[in-house]
């Protein structure tokens, strides 16, 4: 199913796996801030119910 790639495979077989990675970095990245953003939302939302 994979295309003969010749000498260009090393090149090419690189550059996806380089890819890949990061796109996994930057999905990773994005996960910890949006835990981090929620995080601080539920304690400023929290100050607001106690202070009323």
């Amino acid at each position: 199913m994979m295309p003969d790639l010749g000498k260009y495979a090393e090149a090419v077989l690189s550059s996806y796996a380089v890819s890949i990675a990061l796109l996994v970095v930057l999905v990773w990245m994005s996960l910890r801030r949006a835990k981090r953003v929620n995080k601080q939302l539920e304690d400023v939302e929290s100050k607001v119910k106690r202070n009323g």
